[in-house]
């Protein structure tokens, strides 16, 4: 019995997950596809999209050598440059394994981004971003579970 009990292990506690910092801060010049949160030897893949209505996409791009296991990626927003010789700016990394683009709209007329991160069980976290002062930030988040039914059941404030 002792020796039984001497090789059963405790689970480890879970730990914090670091966030990697973008390789430049939100306002400033930068490339997309190098620029943002990127790992060393990027895998890139666009899901550009017109965020403010003026008829261009704004730069949506991701590394994917940086998404995990469920699928969470980092969605880097660049706004693109208007005019010759200006540069493109990052304003933005959106952490999710889905995006929607929601109707409501934050300063410059920059639509609402609604961020499906994928934790465990068929539980997820929903997270709303909202372009303000130069760039997009978490505004709200929600801890919901998938039904049976596919509905989500998501915790009340």
């Amino acid at each position: 019995m002792i020796a039984l009990a001497a090789c059963h292990r405790a689970a480890a506690p879970s730990r914090p997950t670091v966030v990697p910092m973008p390789s430049v801060q939100v306002g400033s010049c930068g490339e997309p596809g190098r620029d943002g949160v990127m790992g060393k030897a990027p895998r890139v893949d666009h899901a550009d999209r017109d965020l403010d209505g003026d008829g261009k996409p704004e730069a949506i791009v991701v590394d994917r050598t940086m998404c995990t296991a469920e699928g969470n990626c980092f969605w880097n927003v660049f706004a693109l440059p208007l005019a010759e010789g200006e540069c493109a700016r990052y304003i933005g990394t959106f952490q999710a394994a889905a995006l929607e683009p929601l109707t409501s709209r934050g300063d410059d007329n920059m639509i609402d981004v609604r961020g499906y991160f994928n934790l465990h069980s068929g539980k997820l976290l929903l997270q709303s971003y909202r372009f303000a002062r130069g760039g997009y930030q978490i505004v709200d988040a929600l801890l919901c579970k998938r039904a049976a039914d596919d509905k989500l059941d998501c915790a009340d404030r």
